[in-house]
């Protein structure tokens, strides 16, 4: 009985922050601004973290609960966001520069994390896959994959965050003074390679034109559907840990969940009400997954590693701009 009610009072504490994050996020401001609930969530999470910590015992069950499982959830049903179709429309070229972005930016910035920044390969990759594939959302996914411990995923989302928010601004800043010598169908596939978060798209891409909005979005969505292949693959290369010793294999089945609604979703023509749904839902339950990451974020751990973390997420932001630009530039 006792673990019943651990579960329902760290659910309860969960949920209240989520409700308050989405809340905020829908005020004017935010929503100008394209701030996205998880965001919110994860401050909020981390503001509240010292009654969590205080009264752990008691709310331990539901705070891991929302943090994994309902994770999972969101997941599968971020697949609601995702279509076939809209993939085929940006042709051979868009796809080949999405992959050739989420691959170069994961080995890329995982070797950088390790070698010249000195991070452990959890949190090397965690930032390297916040940048290449989805932000916040991606490095929620890849977390729970791994099995990585939840001060990593705290650092990695905040520095992922960080430097998507500053890019969105810095786009349309940069195509008001010069078009770089892209159309703006260029300009829309650029910002779809190359921004970190869904938000951070939609908000750089509205600041150019419509159309590049429109391309952006479908260009980002092939760089969450290379989720899935990521997910799938990563347990394989983490079966051993650091020190060498071997570690279960942990099959990620939320990323079949995830590909199983993306078919769906692009086979049928589902009522709008459902597809909205989903999107609402899978915006709710990671924002619960991220109020629980921010509740147990370790702040020693945190200040020892963030610094080094941060490093790396401006030089892959850096890495984004400058490749993802040569790439649009040359082959599309």
């Amino acid at each position: 009985m006792q673990a019943f009610y651990n579960l329902i009072n760290g659910f309860v504490l969960v949920l209240f922050i989520s409700l308050s994050s989405m809340y905020i996020a829908s005020c004017e401001f935010m929503v100008h601004y394209h701030i996205s609930p998880l965001i919110i969530g994860v401050l909020l999470g981390i503001l509240a973290s010292s009654l969590y910590h205080h009264s752990k015992s008691s709310c331990d069950t539901g705070v891991v609960f929302s943090a994994k499982k309902l994770l999972r959830l969101g997941i599968i049903l971020y697949g609601f966001r995702v279509s076939f179709d809209g993939i085929m429309s940006v042709g051979l070229s868009g796809t080949l520069i999405s992959v050739s972005v989420v691959v170069g930016i994961l080995v890329i910035g995982t070797f950088i994390g390790i070698k010249v920044f000195k991070l452990d390969r959890e949190l090397a990759l965690l930032v390297s896959g916040g940048s290449a594939i989805c932000g916040a959302a991606a490095v929620l996914a890849l977390e729970s994959s791994i099995k990585s411990q939840p001060y990593k995923g705290i650092i990695a989302v905040g520095s992922v965050v960080v430097f998507g928010l500053i890019s969105m601004f810095l786009y349309p800043i940069v195509y008001a003074i010069s078009t770089l010598g892209l159309s703006e169908i260029q300009w829309g596939v650029y910002v779809g390679a190359t921004l970190h978060e869904v938000a951070n798209v939609v908000g750089a891409g509205s600041g150019i034109s419509p159309e590049a909005e429109k391309i952006a979005v479908i260009i980002k969505m092939i760089r969450v559907l290379l989720l899935i292949p990521v997910l799938l693959i990563l347990p394989l290369l983490f079966s051993t840990t650091p020190s060498g010793s071997k570690r279960n294999l942990h099959i990620p089945w939320f990323a079949f969940g995830f590909l199983g609604v993306v078919i769906i979703n692009s086979l049928f023509t589902l009522p709008q009400w459902l597809v909205t749904s989903g999107e609402l839902s899978s915006t709710f339950f990671l924002v619960m997954a991220m109020s629980a990451l921010g509740l147990q974020i370790d702040f020693k751990k945190f200040v020892d590693s963030g610094g080094k973390a941060f490093g790396l997420a401006f030089v892959l932001a850096i890495l984004l701009m400058v490749g993802g630009y040569a790439l649009v530039y040359f082959c599309v």
